[in-house]
């Protein structure tokens, strides 16, 4: 019993050294709550960082990158290297877009329309055309 009592002495010293030692060199872990917005965010955007991928792994949209000669696999680590506010931007941008290739809406041919008009009543006026009869020439 003697022997055992001897031999727990310098364990414990060892053991207690180790334990501190282990306290000195690790890092200390700083806890905090996470809000579940924060949450819903995360897993929001990567669900959209996902989508994009999607999109942009699709043959056809391939074939158009490269046709203007633009690397997929550059667009796909652009994508990688967005913030996540980015990304949800990118993919609202995505999303108001028409669904058959078409830039135009309806305001926007209603704009071109009387940008049109415009131009054309201006050189009307300045005698260059003869479009509208209700705009009175000078040399007449």
């Amino acid at each position: 019993m003697e022997k055992l009592l001897r031999l727990t002495k310098p364990v414990s010293y060892l053991l207690v050294f180790g334990l501190l030692s282990l306290g000195i060199h690790a890092p200390a872990a700083h806890a905090g709550m996470i809000g579940t917005e924060a949450v819903i965010n995360a897993t929001q955007a990567q669900q959209e960082r996902q989508r994009l991928h999607d999109i942009l792994d699709r043959n056809d949209v391939k074939s158009q990158l490269m046709a203007r000669g633009v690397d997929p696999a550059q667009v796909q680590a652009r994508v990688d290297s967005l913030t996540d506010q980015e990304v949800q931007n990118l993919s609202a941008r995505i999303d108001r877009m028409p669904a058959g290739g078409s830039v135009f809406d309806v305001g926007d041919v209603v704009d071109l329309a009387v940008l049109v008009f415009l131009i054309l009543l201006v050189t009307d006026i300045l005698g260059f055309t003869d479009v509208y009869p209700f705009v009175k020439h000078p040399r007449r």
